[in-house]
């Protein structure tokens, strides 16, 4: 999957992903335009955080030794980035024109009731944490305080990243 931008004319980044060696044979580039289709797609990433202190009082908590309040506060912070993940994916829906597809009762959201997918650098899908560091040159995370570290993983914790696969088809899949 090649990035452009400035209509298309200038190359800003390539991603490769695996194909699934079996099964039904799945890549993520799959969902997507091909360069030989002439056609000029579109592909959303975003990078969310709670914040540099959410990670810090949570710090605080387990060297107080208070176990249990740092286990309901990280669990507390690593779940709202988790849902400031899904709301701008829902945004990103909207402006992409496809949230009248999402399903209407909470249940059905929670079953992947939606049109398109949230697909992280890490996970079977796209497995090359690497990647993360063209994200980063895509969209400058710095501007939020978040920083890569040496083993591509986002500081603070409580964050996370995608890219955000808009395809009708596109559902989570594993590359085993």
């Amino acid at each position: 999957m090649i990035i452009y931008e400035d209509g298309g004319k200038i190359q800003r980044t390539r991603f490769s992903f695996p194909r699934q060696p079996s099964g039904k044979h799945l890549c993520l580039a799959d969902y997507f335009a091909s360069v030989d289709s002439g056609r000029i797609d579109t592909v959303a990433f975003h990078l969310v955080t709670v914040g540099r202190r959410a990670s810090e009082y949570s710090q605080q908590l387990f060297k107080s030794d208070n176990y249990s309040a740092y286990l309901y506060f990280h669990g507390l912070s690593v779940e709202s980035a988790e849902a400031l993940a899904e709301l701008w994916h829902k945004r990103i829906r909207e402006q992409l024109g496809i949230a009248n597809h999402d399903a209407r009762n909470l249940n059905e959201l929670f079953r992947q009731g939606y049109q398109g997918s949230r697909f992280s650098f890490g996970y079977p899908a796209c497995p090359s944490l690497e990647d993360q560091v063209k994200l980063f040159e895509l969209l400058d995370p710095s501007r939020i305080n978040v920083e890569l570290t040496e083993e591509f993983q986002l500081d603070p914790e409580q964050s996370t990243s995608a890219i955000i696969v808009h395809h009708p088809e596109a559902r989570y899949f594993s590359i085993e």
